[in-house]
């Protein structure tokens, strides 16, 4: 496991009622949102502050989602170009979609 020290240490919560992941750094909340259905996560939006870009906060908002998805046994359907990019540059997801 590579751990840069740029990275914060990110603490990801599931809000499970605005179906989301979020983090909140310096008072800044990035998220990914999805919906739920049957047997599939449908990743919506990946949203994260400009002034929180380039720090990994989207990755590591993204690989949260998809290990969640995988913990769950659900496929992921990637409607955010943002995490269908991640897919695919991570091979080790591709069995999620």
């Amino acid at each position: 496991m590579n751990n840069q020290t740029s990275k914060p240490n990110l603490e990801i919560v599931h809000d499970k009622a605005a179906n989301c992941f979020e983090t909140s750094i310096d008072g800044q909340t990035g998220y990914i949102s999805y919906q739920e259905s049957a047997d599939k996560l449908v990743y919506d939006h990946t949203i994260v502050p400009q002034q929180l870009g380039g720090r990994g906060v989207g990755s590591a908002l993204v690989k949260h989602a998809l290990n969640y998805a995988r913990d769950q046994n659900k496929k992921v359907v990637p409607q955010c170009s943002f995490v269908a990019s991640y897919i695919s540059k991570h091979p080790e997801y591709q069995d999620l979609i």
